[in-house]
């Protein structure tokens, strides 16, 4: 099964400038996937250099284990399994004190999406699942499709998916459902494409994209799980450590941003007032005002890089300032 397991790594010249990973450091992958990213990371940071891996699927875990084995014999890794939405539990369990490079790869990666089985497609026939973790994660896309009342799905259909048609495709779904359950990936594309009208259909890429986006979304939770884990993923930073984020639509750029902006902000004292009082100080400094983007070569070799939107940080000595 492992063997189906390939990820190009996304934008992994820009990744290695900006975490610049160097001997003896600790590197921690919080979207395994393949090991992609990791290998080419592993390598910098020999000998002594400690990489850490993160991933919810037992196939990426499995392959990217493999994949070091062969690839960079004898370097000193530890991979857990686990949502990044839990990495203050997953560090302690890795037993580091702190992690100088940080990189989260967000979104379905490329094996979830080429395997039927896993539901992500709309291409292939299967069963409406979109779960990244299927032995922890109990809400599968099915349940969303069949139990959401119709305003809650043309919110997330809406919100997450940024689709124009959302309350025509909600309606569609409830009037389907009334029926008989939708239970496959195909039974909904068919709903979704009843819901559009011609017109929108003949532009925009396929008439289901926006829908199994937002779906996926919902099921697995991903933007609070993205906060939280970016959150703690600059809380275990070393002074100088550097974090990285390759997102992939606007609204996970935006958490994103949002969180990078805040931990930077230092002073919101009134400007009239003689001295800070609110003791807000920067937490780190952002690299990226504007998020990197792939380049047209990397995008012409992996069509899926296309839409990468890369944004970095670098943790500052807060207490070195505060003793200065």
């Amino acid at each position: 099964m492992t063997g189906e397991y390939r990820h190009i790594p996304v934008m992994i010249n820009e990744v290695l400038a900006e975490l610049d990973p160097k001997p003896g450091e600790v590197v921690c992958d919080c979207t395994l996937g393949g090991a992609g990213h990791s290998v080419e990371m592993a390598k910098r940071i020999q000998p002594d250099g400690l990489s850490l891996g993160i991933d919810q699927d037992d196939m990426a875990l499995a392959a990217a284990s493999e994949r070091f084995e062969r690839e960079v014999p004898g370097a000193e890794h530890r991979f857990l399994k686990g949502n990044f939405g839990s990495l203050d539990e997953l560090l302690v369990q890795a037993e580091v004190p702190g992690v100088d490079c940080f990189l989260f790869d967000i979104g379905v990666s490329s094996p979830q999406l080429d395997i039927p089985e896993r539901g992500f497609s709309y291409h292939e026939d299967a069963p409406l699942d979109m779960r990244m973790d299927p032995g922890n994660n109990t809400q599968t896309a099915a349940e969303v499709i069949n139990n959401y009342n119709e305003a809650d799905l043309t919110r997330i259909l809406r919100v997450y998916g940024d689709e124009k048609f959302a309350s025509r495709i909600a309606r569609q779904i409830v009037r389907t459902r009334e029926k008989a359950p939708i239970e496959t990936t195909l039974q909904l594309v068919e709903v979704i494409k009843a819901g559009i009208p011609a017109a929108g259909r003949r532009h925009g890429g396929h008439p289901a994209r926006k829908t199994f986006q937002a779906l996926r979304i919902e099921v697995n939770h991903e933007l609070d799980v993205l906060d939280q884990g970016l959150r703690a993923a600059i809380r275990w930073a070393n002074p100088g450590g550097r974090i990285c984020v390759i997102s992939y639509h606007s609204l996970e750029d935006r958490i994103v941003k949002h969180v990078f902006s805040e931990m930077s902000q230092g002073c919101v004292c009134p400007p009239d007032l003689p001295v800070c009082v609110c003791g807000h100080v920067p937490i780190v400094d952002v690299k990226t005002r504007k998020p990197l983007v792939a380049s047209d070569e990397e995008v012409g070799l992996n069509p899926r890089a296309r839409s990468a939107l890369m944004r970095v940080a670098v943790k500052r000595d807060v207490s070195q300032e505060g003793a200065n």
